[in-house]
């Protein structure tokens, strides 16, 4: 996952406390709760982490989409 270092407004380290709070995520505490614990107190750096997307799992499926279409040209030319 692709987790941006600092927060875009204020500059907040924010990469490190990614795994703590997904950690806490799948213990089943609340995402305010965590935050709390974090130490994020700003909307801003709050959004940064409630707001960041498995990237890889997006990006997957139109690599396999277009590696699927190389092999079909490639069979055609042969």
């Amino acid at each position: 996952m692709l987790v941006p270092v600092r927060c875009f407004t204020c500059g907040n380290l924010i990469a490190d406390k990614m795994s703590a709070y997904k950690r806490e995520l799948k213990a089943g505490r609340e995402s305010r709760e965590i935050l709390d614990s974090l130490g994020l107190h700003r909307y801003c750096c709050r959004r940064m982490l409630l707001t960041t997307v498995e990237t890889i799992h997006q990006v997957i499926p139109f690599y396999e989409a277009m590696h699927k279409r190389n092999e079909e040209t490639r069979r055609e030319i042969i």
